[in-house]
Parts: structure tokens; C-alpha cells; sequence
């Protein structure tokens, strides 16, 4: 593995760290009252909204740029007005990006704002070479071709030598028809207790992110 990949792309929310630390469920929370208060509905008006919108759009921001034209920027201000002191400093995790050999990058639906909070709060912010956030991509995002081929030439990625890893299956999906490793992070213990599962030719599960680094850093 070692040989075959020399550049490393990673997810922030519910990747670098697990969906029970609650940001993303704060980041939601923020969403759900900003559609609530631009359609005025209640709070289960706005959770029907956001469904439909992130199902026929990819994310709430993307849907009411397209149907709404609101102003991406103050919708993120929003939306990452939160509490990052749930975040804490990963030690095992930085080690592990570490040893990686070749180049990290950060591939998020976020903005770079709330990459940098992020990353400054679980002591990561120097592992990484690049941060491609969602106004980079132009507001398109993961899982659409137009975003993975602006990261790609963003970065001169080939996917062949890449490995990627995301907390959604659908955002790994072109990926790993592109050539590249990927590998799905739950964050969840494994039916046996292992950290990681290899499923298929360039495809993982992974359950502990620090141990699957350091397994792949080591081959």
C-alpha cells in the first residue's frame, strides 16, 4: 500500500472525529432554524426541507443557492456559529497522519472557516498540505464529478495513487471508480473487534482512523 499511494484525502465532520461529539449535530440544529425562520415553518417543517434539499441538491446550501439565491457566505457564518470546544486534541491521530508518507489533504463539504476551527481544536492543522473547502469547489459539492475534478487539478491528484476517507459511501463512490482506495469510516466497533476491514480490491471499512493509518503507514 505504502508504495502504491503517496497522497492521502480525508474528510473533517464525522471522520476526524465521531458524529457522538455532537458538532455536527450543532451544525444542523443552525441549519434547521435558518430554513425555519427563511420559509417560515417549524422545526419539522425545516427537517422535511433539509432532507428534500441535500436529496436533490447534495447539501441544504447548494439547494437554496439554486432555488433561493441566498448569500452563501452569510448561510455559512450561520451555520458554523457553534461550539468547537466539544472538539479535542487527537494525538493518536496526528501521529498516525504523520507517518504517512507523501502529501494530506482535507476534502470537505464545510467551509475553510470551519476547517480551520476544527483542525486548530484536535491539534491537526499542520498534517495537512491543502484544505479544499466548499466555496473552492464553487459551491458544488462532494458527491458531484465537477468537485472531485476541481480538488484533482486543485492538488495534481492522480486518483490512481490516492487513498480517500469519508464518513458517506456516496461520496466514495466516484472516487473508486476513478482508481482511487477508499475507505469508509463508521467510528463504530466492528461485529469482531478489528479496527479496519479490508471489503474489496481498494476498498476498506474502517472503525479506529489513528490504527488504519498507522496499519497502511507501516506497509
Amino acid at each position: 500500500m505504502r508504495s502504491a499511494v503517496d497522497t492521502w484525502i480525508l474528510d473533517l465532520d464525522n471522520t476526524l472525529y465521531p458524529a457522538s461529539v455532537g458538532l455536527a449535530d450543532q451544525m444542523n440544529t443552525r441549519i434547521r432554524a435558518y430554513l425555519a425562520n427563511l420559509f417560515g415553518t417549524d422545526d419539522a417543517g425545516a427537517r422535511r426541507l433539509q432532507a428534500q434539499l441535500v436529496a436533490e441538491h447534495g447539501t441544504t446550501l447548494r439547494g437554496l443557492m439554486n432555488t433561493r439565491s441566498i448569500d452563501a457566505d452569510d448561510y455559512l457564518a450561520w451555520e458554523h456559529t457553534i461550539d468547537y470546544s466539544v472538539l479535542r486534541h487527537d494525538g493518536a491521530l496526528a501521529d498516525a497522519l504523520q507517518s504517512l508518507p507523501g502529501k494530506r489533504y482535507l476534502y470537505t463539504n464545510g467551509s475553510a472557516y470551519h476547517a480551520e476551527q476544527a483542525l486548530g481544536r484536535l491539534g491537526l492543522t499542520a498534517h495537512f498540505d491543502g484544505v479544499f473547502d466548499i466555496l473552492e469547489g464553487e459551491l458544488i459539492p462532494k458527491p458531484y464529478a465537477e468537485s472531485l475534478d476541481a480538488f484533482l487539478a486543485r492538488f495534481a491528484i492522480d486518483p490512481v495513487r490516492a487513498a480517500m476517507v469519508d464518513d458517506l459511501e456516496v461520496n466514495l463512490t466516484l472516487p473508486h471508480d476513478r482508481g482511487m482506495t477508499t475507505a469508509l469510516i463508521t467510528h463504530e466497533p466492528s461485529a469482531d473487534g478489528t479496527p479496519y476491514q479490508q471489503l474489496a480490491p481498494k476498498r476498506w471499512q474502517v472503525q479506529d482512523l489513528p490504527a488504519f493509518l498507522g496499519y497502511l503507514s507501516a506497509q
